[in-house]
């Protein structure tokens, strides 16, 4: 007696990376959260011209930038004193809740410049500062480079009550 085993193969999908762009959050109780394009894109968008100084006294990178508010996309109520923004590429800068929340100098996740969006747009998520003239200067930023701020790449966010 011949016996023939048929092999079935199961495939068992086990939850990844999200497909596509995101962008992590970590809370300040150290919960961290993935944030999709798609869920990005739900959001209100805030569309302006900007620019903005460097460290050297330049003007950089200026265009319609496209995003969303950050304090929207971390949560309007979220406690937390500052942000620690991180690049792909691990630069990172420390945004203080007060800048974030100034209505005067929005910061957003910018998911478009000119007119090209994320992936597309070679510097991915990229935080920007979007005052109504559009321009940041070092001066009126209060600081030595308004450039530092506007991060390329964006990865993730980490919120910190300190």
């Amino acid at each position: 007696m011949i016996v023939l085993a048929i092999v079935v193969p199961i495939v068992v999908r086990l939850p990844g990376p999200p497909a596509g762009p995101s962008v992590e959050v970590v809370g300040v109780d150290g919960q961290a959260r993935t944030i999709t394009a798609a869920e990005i894109e739900a959001l209100s968008p805030l569309c302006r011209r900007g620019t903005y100084q460097n460290q050297f006294g330049n003007w950089r990178d200026a265009g319609e930038y496209c995003g969303v508010l950050l304090t929207e996309l971390i949560g309007e109520d979220a406690a937390y004193q500052t942000v620690t923004v991180v690049a792909e590429d691990g630069y990172q800068v420390e945004i203080e809740r007060w800048r974030i929340v100034d209505p005067e100098y929005p910061v957003i996740l910018a998911t478009s410049f000119d007119g090209q969006a994320v992936p597309g747009w070679s510097n991915g998520y990229r935080i920007a500062v979007l005052p109504e003239d559009g321009d940041v200067s070092n001066a009126e930023y209060g600081v030595e480079s308004a450039g530092s701020y506007w991060v390329k790449n964006v990865v993730r966010l980490v919120l910190r009550s300190e």
